[in-house]
């Protein structure tokens, strides 16, 4: 007679994130599970538009890696996120695993949806902060309105805004999407 191991079962709720299907659109914030639904036409198109123009600036420059949603970024034991686009400098690049990004993006960009602008307007924005993000892009899709805040001394001031493109104090360039 043969003896099976049995798993125990996760007993918190990064366990309960960490072994839900690959793929699956969910994110842990502020020890929350937050699931949601795949993404709009609207939100896909600006995120491939930013993304393709992004990543062309950053391969052409050598300068480190960006990555599109999904993809987990744990950036503590309450919080694992799947923002819509993250950079990750070359010195930075030791946070990227096989299974996710463990620690904070040098840079991330969320573009809004009604299902997670409450998220990524306050509590992402907050996790983001005291992590360490040094760039933090919002983008609202409808009217492609920008708002980017910078850390400065560990604190994102008042932010920047602006239509249609991201002016990235970190790369020092300007994404017209």
């Amino acid at each position: 007679m043969e003896a099976t191991m049995v798993k125990s079962p996760p007993r918190t709720l990064i366990e309960v994130f960490r072994s839900l299907p690959e793929g699956t659109l969910a994110q842990l914030i502020e020890n929350q599970l937050i699931m949601t639904a795949a993404l709009r036409y609207k939100h896909q198109r600006i995120s491939n538009d930013i993304n393709v123009k992004l990543s062309n600036f950053i391969n052409h420059n050598q300068i480190g890696e960006v990555l599109d949603a999904p993809i987990d970024v744990y950036l503590d034991d309450k919080n694992a996120y799947q923002p819509d686009i993250i950079f990750i400098s070359n010195e930075n690049k030791g946070i990227i695993y096989d299974d996710g990004l463990y620690g904070a993006p040098d840079l991330v960009i969320e573009i809004l949806s009604k299902s997670t602008a409450k998220y990524d307007l306050k509590d992402k924005k907050n996790v983001y902060e005291r992590s360490g993000v040094r760039e933090y892009w919002v983008v609202y899709p409808e009217s492609k309105e920008v708002e980017g805040y910078f850390l400065e001394d560990g604190n994102y001031g008042n932010p920047i805004t602006g239509k249609g493109s991201i002016c990235s104090r970190l790369l020092d360039h300007e994404l017209i999407f």
